[in-house]
């Protein structure tokens, strides 16, 4: 099987995650094809060895593949990412992307329920994936009810003159209410409401409740308040569901020092590593350097941690998204031999990569499985099989699905089918979409107005997008981030750079609301098109200031403004260093191109 050989310097055993030994030595290791973790032959076959053959199986790695260790032996940084992603393969993604971009912040959507900090590995497959079954309507909750009836006011004014009132509170309401402001995203009210009932005394806090605070505070106030309010947790509540929550976080907000930091902590404490655990390192270093996933893998097999569908699905999907496909179907075989057997958000996400591949056939093979004998009676699937059936250009499948919804659309299967109409440049049938959302929702949704724009922007319909902005507010829905998202792009579409931005920087002020990373890099891309550096820099420093910490794609984007400028980038290796971001080969090069448009003084000379 293919393990990781270790130095004599290095050793799993410590499994510590620390950047000193790896930036002290900046050394190469390899994966060889002998057997050896700590000097210690691993038993085969297990479940963990059948994956290892699975994910080292494309034929590019062989004999060996290079690559820097990851941070459980001793790491580069949280900024180094694979060569894969800079050449794009990551951002292979479908149409719900878009709506989940940094998921730490507060989004204006008021419609799909917001999972538990655990995971949404379904959101960041770009897949959305609805239960089989629609649950039993929610009880209605009085102190939801409350907090709605006063929303321009804080949480906690209009919850004392509710309390005067005499009324009591029972755990289901707080529930309910817990529940209905997550489901809108209203991360900062929900905060309030249990900072309200801690310090009222109004409720018994258990470890539930003082896990669901710290994700609270990780969305709305940073990762830092949040490790800050843990240290007052009592320590009978410290418990490794806390932590679990703390380390989600800080993998959705792309934080590999902290994530790294919270493993580490959870190790120092004794907790089990988990499945849990493993897979959101698997997460996070999908998205900042797949060179650090063998470690995650090893360390799964040393642990005898068996994966679960999500690792699976991971892993699939970073096969996929690499372009290897035989490595895909290798670990899709590992998978089969434990006797688990692909579900449908698994099945989603071999479809999708088979399509990217010009796979066709395959996809179609998939799909078909999927929709099985009769799709009326699999109606959950629909939401699924919509986008999908856009990636492969199919009208007459997306048109033949949607036909199966229409009579008694869901929420999701509406904005689905307007996403793939628009993907499919048929503008008139996702507007007829759109238009029997709006008559059959009561409440006006922010989401659906956002990807309506989203498909007038894609192609390029400036004066429809303006009139339906202005159908929105009148609607009265809540514009935020995922608004200016599609607002932005539908500027950008139309060549009105500066309006984008002036838009967003508007927006954002007024609002006190953060906008998505990708959205500040979609106008800082096109600044460096044009060898803008003046604007690029100011709105590399505005992600800053927004929390976004500095990324590779960050620095990539800005050194293209300087390379198109044909100026040279003085101190930037400085800057790379003090934000711990090592130059992987695409940054390098770009360094090396800036480098050549210093002045010398046979420049000068010469001039």
């Amino acid at each position: 099987m293919w393990a990781i050989r270790r130095t004599s310097s290095i050793a799993l055993r410590s499994r510590t995650f620390s950047a000193v030994t790896f930036r002290a030595s900046y050394t190469e290791h390899k994966i060889s094809s002998s057997v050896h973790v700590d000097g210690t032959q691993i038993p085969e076959p297990s479940c963990g060895t059948r994956l290892l053959n699975g994910y080292f199986s494309y034929p590019h790695s062989q004999p060996t593949l290079n690559y820097h260790y990851s941070s459980l032996a001793g790491t580069k940084s949280n900024g180094e990412e694979d060569d894969d992603l800079v050449d794009g393969f990551s951002e292979l993604e479908d149409s719900t992307t878009d709506e989940v971009q940094e998921k730490n912040v507060e989004d204006e959507s008021d419609d799909g329920i917001v999972s538990e900090p655990e995971l949404s590995e379904d959101e960041e497959n770009g897949i959305n994936v609805p239960e089989k079954t629609r649950k039993p309507k929610q009880a209605s909750s009085v102190l939801f009810k409350v907090i709605m009836d006063s929303p321009g006011g804080p949480v906690q004014k209009a919850l004392d003159k509710w309390l005067e009132k005499g009324e009591t509170i029972s755990r289901s309401d707080v529930s309910v209410a817990m529940l209905e402001l997550r489901r809108r995203r209203m991360f900062d009210k929900a905060l309030q409401m249990l900072e309200w009932l801690e310090s009222r005394k109004q409720l018994e806090f258990t470890e539930k409740d003082y896990s669901s605070r710290v994700d609270l505070i990780a969305k709305t106030r940073g990762l830092n308040a949040a490790e800050i309010y843990i240290e007052k947790i009592p320590e009978l509540y410290k418990t490794e569901m806390v932590y679990r929550t703390l380390l989600a976080n800080c993998v959705q907000s792309v934080n590999a020092t902290k994530a790294e930091k919270v493993f580490n902590k959870m190790k120092e404490l004794k907790f089990p590593i988990s499945a849990f655990a493993c897979n959101q390192l698997l997460l996070l270093y999908r998205k900042t350097s797949r060179k650090k996933i063998p470690e995650v893998l090893v360390l799964m097999e040393k642990e005898n941690v068996k994966p679960t569908l999500v690792t699976y699905r991971v892993l699939i999907d970073i096969k996929g998204q690499s372009n290897d496909i035989n490595g895909m179907e290798q670990i899709v075989e590992a998978m089969k031999s434990e006797e688990a057997e692909p579900d449908i958000k698994i099945k989603a996400v071999l479809a999708r990569n088979y399509i990217f591949a010009g796979l066709q056939e395959k996809a179609k093979v998939i799909l078909q499985d999927i929709e099985g004998n009769d799709l009326k009676d699999k109606r959950w699937a629909c939401s699924v099989l919509l986008p999908l059936y856009a990636a492969l250009g199919s009208v007459a499948d997306v048109s033949r699905v949607w036909d199966v919804c229409k009579s008694n659309p869901q929420f999701d299967e509406c904005m689905q089918a307007i996403d793939a109409y628009g993907k499919l440049k048929k503008v008139e049938e996702a507007e007829a979409v759109f238009e029997q959302m709006v008559k059959k929702f009561k409440r006006s949704s922010s989401k659906l107005y956002a990807t309506m724009l989203k498909v007038y922007a894609n192609n390029k319909m400036l004066s429809k997008g303006k009139n339906l902005v202005k159908q929105m507010a009148e609607s009265g829905c809540q514009i935020g981030p995922l608004t200016w998202d599609s607002l932005v792009k539908l500027y950008i579409e139309a060549g009105e750079i500066e309006k984008a931005d002036s838009i967003l920087r508007r927006a954002s002020e007024q609002n006190r609301m953060k906008p998505f990373f990708e959205t500040y890099l979609l106008i800082m891309d096109q600044y460096a098109k044009r060898g803008d550096i003046h604007n690029a820099e100011k709105i590399f420093h505005r992600m800053r200031q927004d929390g976004y910490v500095s990324r590779m794609k960050q620095y990539h984007s800005l050194l293209r403004a300087y390379i198109n400028a044909k100026s040279p980038a003085y101190g930037f290796r400085e800057r790379l260093k003090a934000d711990n971001i090592f130059p992987n080969k695409a940054l390098a090069e770009q360094l090396a191109q800036v480098d050549a448009f210093k002045r010398t003084a046979v420049s000068d000379l010469l001039d």
